[in-house]
């Protein structure tokens, strides 16, 4: 019991959130230094980095480049338009941690390239960040839930309220917006709530964790594995 008491005093512990809102402000930072130094080097060479590295649907050859996509973009309205809502979604997503967001970035990249690369008509081309966005949305949204932290809860109402308006890019009918690309992050996200969920957190305010397995009886194994899982 302890050991899940001192997990969630240092998730609400004021200067340990400090440092991790630094560290998530400058990793953010980074992020958006190195995606306008790409733009210009694209730019510079007539945007071919971005006819070269862009997601072609259904091409076999072209399947790593969903990695590549999210950092490319059309033209400079395309990126600035995009720059704030990254800085602002990436941001409340990495302030809880470096190596959660990596692994959520990550998971969000795959799920909206796959989307486009699967689903597209042919003979399009896709790129930029915004799919990475939705999928910060989703998760900034949903985290606090699973969680089972207030703030974060409260944080994911507002901005949902906010921003719900971008939804109406996630579903079919807008012209010229890969709306495959946004779903599929958006799902990304909101997986990724789940997935990357603070355990501890879930642990401590479920209380019977912390009994032993002999005491349990025979089937703590299996309740144990189910409370891992949120269950």
């Amino acid at each position: 019991m302890a050991s899940d008491d001192r997990s969630t005093a240092s998730t609400l512990d004021p200067a340990r959130m400090i440092a991790d809102a630094r560290r998530a402000f400058f990793l953010m930072i980074g992020v958006l230094a190195a995606v306008w130094l790409i733009q210009t080097a694209n730019w510079a060479v007539d945007y071919r980095l971005t006819r070269d590295h862009g997601i072609r649907p259904q091409q076999l050859g072209r399947l790593a480049d969903v990695f590549a996509a999210p950092f490319l973009h059309m033209n400079w309205h395309h990126l600035e338009g995009n720059s704030g809502p990254l800085f602002i979604f990436g941001f409340l997503a990495a302030y809880r941690g470096v190596r959660k967001f990596l692994g959520l970035t990550l998971l969000i990249t795959v799920t909206s390239g796959a989307a486009v690369w699967l689903f597209q008509g042919e003979n399009t081309l896709s790129v930029g960040a915004s799919g990475v966005i939705y999928g910060y949305f989703g998760y900034v949204v949903l985290r606090g839930v699973f969680d089972r932290n207030l703030i974060d809860t409260l944080v994911g109402v507002v901005m949902g309220a906010s921003f719900a308006y971008i939804l109406t890019t996630a579903v079919p009918g807008t012209p010229g917006v890969s709306w495959l690309g946004h779903l599929g992050g958006l799902v990304g996200g909101l997986a990724g709530a789940w997935i990357f969920r603070d355990r501890a957190a879930g642990k401590a305010a479920g209380g019977p964790a912390q009994v032993p397995a002999q005491a349990a009886g025979p089937h703590a194994a299996l309740l144990k594995e189910l409370e891992d899982l949120g269950l």
